[in-house]
């Protein structure tokens, strides 16, 4: 008896462990929050873990990309979701990022030098997010200005790098190109010396995979935590999330922060996938791609900007050519009309009132068991 006590004992404590483990992740500030979720998550990680063995490795590279673009959907999500700040320049942070690990990359071309560039390159897309939101938020500059402001400096930036072409433009070994881009950009290496591993197609697919499921989850974790609700408050009501205390500047500016760290690793992982950066990734069309992902998949959830942003992406190059553009640009106005909050929690909702439903219609009626 007693060894069975201490076998009941040991099973409640570990299942009080998963509990509290897992409830790290769930709040009000995230879709998915039942057993049902998780398992349904399991089975997506397992999908796309198994996905490169069934497609090839030339398929798996090709949906890299798009895994590669869900950090950039997940930097709005977390900036205009979370915090209420609509930013047109996301890619000003994708590609500055870009362009660092390049320029880092090519005049270091070792594991080492490479792990190197791929860390100062996504702490320069934060530095950048710091720099520009610094002055936006502490100057002053609130709503629709915000917008205005991030995308005037995706246009700067746009024509800056289509002019530096030329011997001029050339640091150490990089040549930033022009219009023309910079070719050469070495695969992603991470590591020193013997303990390096250097990342082809498959290999690339996986660390993309983990490290976008470990970025989902830690996201999860902030956003229902604590500081989680204030970044919403803020979001909700400045005004009044001020009138309570909280400093909503450098809150602004920390999640601001924060999106552009996000922005720079999704162009980090861009520029080694693809050994390429150009000036195309300022280029308005693919500035406004971030908020069509955020805007069809939910701006207010985190899986939405994931599932909508590989969905979106999958079907556009399947398709190819301007006619992509106007679909995509025809699914967004659908979207916007008919489910302003977003796909995933529309189907959300739909499922929480149907199963509700269901649990209604198979309880029994109170008067029948009173006579039963």
């Amino acid at each position: 008896m007693a060894t069975t006590h201490s076998g009941g004992a040991d099973s409640n404590a570990s299942e009080g462990l998963l509990d509290r483990l897992v409830g790290r992740f769930e709040g009000p500030n995230t879709v998915g929050n039942s057993r049902q979720f998780w398992a349904g998550f399991a089975v997506a990680v397992l999908a796309l873990a198994t996905y490169p063995l069934a497609v090839g490795s030339y398929q798996a590279s090709r949906f890299s990309l798009f895994l590669v673009y869900a950090f950039l959907g997940l930097s709005l999500s977390v900036v205009w979701g979370y915090a209420g700040i609509l930013s047109f320049g996301q890619v000003v942070f994708f590609g500055f990022a870009g362009y660092t690990f390049g320029v880092v990359s090519v005049n270091f071309a070792t594991p080492a030098g490479i792990t190197a560039a791929f860390v100062v390159a996504v702490a320069g897309g934060a530095l950048l997010a710091a720099v520009l939101g610094y002055f936006m938020f502490y100057g002053g500059v609130r709503n629709v200005y915000v917008t205005i402001i991030t995308l005037v400096s995706t246009l700067v930036l746009h024509t800056f790098m289509a002019q530096t072409a030329g011997d001029a433009w050339t640091i150490g070994e990089a040549a930033l190109g022009g219009f023309n881009g910079m070719p050469t950009i070495p695969n992603l290496a991470l590591g020193v010396g013997g303990a390096a591993f250097t990342f082809d197609s498959m290999t690339f697919y996986y660390f993309v995979l983990a490290l976008l499921i470990a970025t989902y989850l830690g996201l999860r974790a902030l956003v229902n935590s604590d500081y989680g609700r204030v970044m919403v408050a803020v979001r909700e009501d400045e005004d009044r999330t001020r009138m309570f205390g909280y400093d909503v500047k450098r809150v602004k500016l920390a999640v601001f922060t924060l999106g552009g760290a996000l922005a720079g690793l999704s162009g980090v992982l861009y520029a080694s996938w693809g050994n390429y950066m150009s000036p195309g990734v300022f280029e308005l069309t693919f500035a406004s791609l971030p908020v069509i992902w955020v805007s069809v998949g939910g701006r207010k959830t985190l899986l939405g900007a994931v599932v909508a942003t590989v969905g979106i992406e999958f079907f556009r190059n399947s398709l190819g050519g301007e006619l992509a553009f106007v679909l995509v640009g025809t699914l967004l106005l659908i979207f916007i009309l008919g489910l302003p909050g977003g796909i995933v929690p529309w189907v959300h909702e739909t499922y929480q009132k149907r199963r509700g439903a269901t649990a209604a219609s198979e309880t029994p009626d109170a008067a029948t068991e009173v006579s039963d």
